[in-house]
């Protein structure tokens, strides 16, 4: 925790893209152990979902979904404690600032903001607590409006091999289904 607060008020004085960007190549060395913890509460939870050998080797995932909401108003649920906690029904501590540390599902994902465009795209760095030490992967929220609402499209990339087959429904269960009922969309 002590070491956090240091890394956080060391990012907090950067002021440059660069210096965050670098912050987040280091930064995705120490999130894979926190990717770890999630992936096996997922993995208990969806049972018999092994990896198909199609997928064993893939790193990275790509998701389009559409909500009934503005880009401005999911932006907040995203990067607000109370709101993130309140869809997904676990504890969450974010803050909502470039360089900003998360931590969500009760600690089982923990991160770093890395790039914040208000109402447009949040990019985090993610550990799940279950990865390797210094094993990290990227998460890029893009929030285009349309006429229904949002088009969120994610990329989740840098994960490690073997976890595609539980992370891919894994951002269903856990976001979009949620987060979906959260906003009165019952599907």
């Amino acid at each position: 925790m002590i070491g956090d607060r240091k890394n956080s008020n060391t990012l907090a004085k950067a002021t440059s893209r660069r210096q965050l960007i670098a912050y987040a190549a280091m930064a995705l060395g120490s999130l894979a152990t926190a990717s770890q913890v999630w992936s096996k509460p997922q993995q208990s939870a969806m049972k018999g979902t092994a990896s198909t050998a199609a997928n064993q080797a893939r790193t990275s995932l790509h998701q389009e979904i559409e909500l009934k909401a503005t880009p401005q108003h999911l932006y907040e649920i995203l990067l607000d404690s109370k709101q993130f906690a309140a869809f997904t029904g676990m504890p969450a501590e974010i803050d909502s600032k470039a360089g900003g540390a998360l931590s969500m599902f009760g600690g089982m994902i923990v991160g770093r903001n890395i790039e914040l465009i208000a109402n447009q795209r949040i990019v985090q760095v993610w550990r799940s607590a279950g990865w390797g030490p210094g094993v990290y992967s990227v998460v890029k929220f893009e929030l285009k409006a349309d006429a229904g609402g949002t088009m969120v499209v994610l990329d989740h990339t840098g994960f490690p091999e073997g976890s595609f087959d539980h992370l891919d429904p894994g951002w269903y269960l856990r976001y979009w289904e949620p987060l979906k009922k959260y906003l009165g969309q019952v599907k």
